[in-house]
């Protein structure tokens, strides 16, 4: 029979290689918090409605007039800024879970 139990290469113990491990899946999860698309698209859409809001606030009659009697750059500003916080919202309400390791995600090879 063989053993197929990973072996420690360089001197290196089984409880080393767990916290590696540890460390390595919790990097993971940190990366994956970071770059998730809600706090990018939220994001941009605040920063970018804030643009556009001061921009509608602070345009000239001529501007307003040119679209009809609406001022189009205040209303989708507020709406960019509504939509950006709605994003940013719900990353703080529901927030990405953490990786499952392979055994508990069901991904671990079949017994024969």
């Amino acid at each position: 029979m063989t053993d197929e139990s990973p072996r420690p290469e360089h001197g290196a113990t089984e409880q080393d290689v767990q916290r590696e491990v540890t460390e390595l899946e919790g990097k993971s999860a940190t990366a994956a918090r970071i770059f998730d698309l809600r706090r990018i698209i939220g994001g941009l859409f605040v920063l970018y409605g804030v643009i556009v809001t001061i921009t509608g606030i602070t345009d000239s009659q001529a501007a307003i007039d040119k679209a009809e009697g609406v001022n189009i750059n205040l209303w989708t500003g507020i709406g960019m800024l509504i939509l950006g916080v709605f994003f940013l919202a719900w990353l703080k309400l529901r927030p990405t879970p953490p990786p499952l390791p392979a055994e508990e995600a069901g991904d671990e090879e079949p017994v024969h």
